[in-house]
């Protein structure tokens, strides 16, 4: 089934806003919408391959909360050099 992750810039923004950290990350399926802090991305070989990671409380020093972090090969498509 195929599943899409959102990333909800109005959520990370009202949140900001209020001090609050209700969740950003929205999975969409056909049949539902799940929302969550963290999303875990398996492979499939059953492993974990990538994390999408919103942290409010603990942003990356270039100030993001929320990031993709992977672990296996990544391709850049229409990258810029």
């Amino acid at each position: 089934m195929k599943k899409i992750i959102h990333v909800n810039q109005h959520k990370i923004k009202s949140n900001k806003k209020n001090g609050i950290t209700e969740p950003v990350l929205t999975c969409k399926t056909y049949k539902s919408n799940n929302y969550a802090h963290e999303a875990i991305i398996y492979g499939k070989d059953g492993e974990e391959a990538a994390k999408v990671i919103y942290s409010p409380d603990k942003p990356l020093s270039c100030g993001a909360t929320v990031w993709i972090e992977a672990y296996e090969n990544v391709d850049l498509i229409n990258k810029e050099d």
